[in-house]
């Protein structure tokens, strides 16, 4: 079930956006969630490669909120590591294992210590300081926060028209293979708490990654809230996203998560009903 809430009565970081409509999305029908403490500990992922002239500017906007940075590096060639390392010295940097955002991404996952775990990118394409709104759900019983560019209070000032009406087609796939009411699902901004983990179950390697991830928060019958996020230009440099490229794989994905569950599902109601959906895969730890 999709609701709207409007927070007004939120925590400090939210107050300036206390109009503001975040969607949220139920869990399956009988699933209840812990509220989380706000004394979690947050590591922040970011995929990285040849961004010297951009990450500087990411970590001197980092919230204090984050207990540790993990730096993913996929082979830079410039001074990247340097330059991060000299902002900030307690980074901690890790090499990629395997191409493609996907992998960076995974690898930065596997070396977090953290209860919640937050992805960025850096390019300074998103604004560190929206990382206080994520938190803020995960801190108030949600599982999974996604931003979205897309729905009120949220922008994009980097998107083309072409991208733009790839995302939307995309998205009305997906909606209507989960029968969701999501808004954004091609955006790289989410945080999680990491007990969920190995439940997401990752294999992407490229960038459909971010949207592997809902789709597998969504079967997972995961507490997901969307909140609105403004994408900027990235300050320097070039993308490496192929929109026509990278948009097969992301309809790859969604539809051969949907067909995989679909023959589990199959093969649990032959096995009998208790082996359909594991009860870990709704309560909290």
């Amino acid at each position: 079930m999709i609701e709207t809430a409007n927070h007004s009565n939120g925590s400090a970081a939210l107050a300036a956006q206390s109009d503001t409509h975040h969607r949220l999305i139920d869990p399956k029908p009988g699933t209840q969630r812990e509220r989380a403490r706000p004394t979690q500990t947050v590591s922040l992922v970011i995929p990285v490669r040849n961004e010297a002239r951009n990450i500087g500017w990411v970590l001197e906007q980092i919230p204090e909120r984050i207990d540790e940075i993990i730096l993913i590096d996929g082979n830079s060639t410039d001074a990247t590591v340097i330059t991060a390392r000299s902002c900030r010295p307690d980074i901690k940097v890790v090499q990629q294992q395997g191409p493609g955002k996907g992998s960076a991404l995974r690898t930065g996952f596997a070396s977090a210590s953290g209860d919640v775990i937050v992805m960025m990118d850096a390019d300074g394409s998103m604004a560190p300081q929206e990382i206080t709104h994520f938190l803020h759900f995960l801190e108030n019983g949600y599982d999974f926060v996604k931003g979205s560019r897309f729905m009120g209070g949220g922008g994009s000032l980097d998107i083309t028209r072409f991208r733009r009406l790839g995302n939307y087609g995309l998205l009305a796939f997906f909606n209507s293979l989960y029968r969701t009411d999501l808004t954004d699902l091609c955006y790289g901004f989410c945080a999680f708490h990491r007990r969920y983990l190995d439940l997401l179950d990752l294999q992407a390697t490229g960038f459909e990654i971010e949207a592997e991830m809902t789709v597998r928060a969504v079967q997972a019958g995961l507490r997901i809230a969307e909140v609105p996020s403004l994408e900027m230009p990235r300050r320097t440099g070039h993308s490496n996203l192929n929109a026509i490229t990278d948009g097969r794989r992301v309809l790859r994905t969604v539809w051969r998560a949907r067909r995989d569950e679909g023959v589990s599902a199959a093969g649990a109601a032959v096995r009998g009903p208790e082996s359909a959906h594991p009860a870990s895969h709704h309560t909290a730890s």
